[in-house]
């Protein structure tokens, strides 16, 4: 039997949190895309605190998906450089490293970030 999209994603997922794992040093990058927006934070699971935050419907980023998605990685990695961070992992979030997921990532490394 076929798996959805929402229960194939899950499972990636569980597969990718069991390697990944953010610390202060060196934060998790997560990555949620819906259908109309783009989210991205910075994580540190040692202590379950979300770092710095970006998305495209909070920060008034306006454009075409992925336009808004790398302007989201590049607002990403000036939240984090505020925060004094360098250096992320990054959590595809069991979404496939492709189009938005790929141009957000690129906009991080393009704003100063080592993803």
């Amino acid at each position: 039997m076929a798996y959805s999209k929402l229960k194939r994603r899950t499972r990636v997922k569980r597969g990718i949190r069991k390697k990944v794992f953010g610390t202060a040093q060196r934060p998790r990058l997560t990555v949620f895309r819906s259908n109309q927006h783009i989210y991205a934070q910075l994580i540190d699971d040692e202590r379950g605190l979300t770092l710095a935050s970006a998305s495209s419907n909070a920060d008034g980023i306006s454009g075409k998906p992925v336009e808004a998605s790398k302007a989201v990685g590049a607002k990403l990695a000036e939240n984090a450089k505020e925060a004094g961070i360098e250096a992320v992992v990054f959590d595809r979030n069991g979404f496939r490293y492709h189009g938005r997921v790929k141009a957000l990532a690129d906009g991080a490394r393009t704003g100063g970030l080592q993803v």
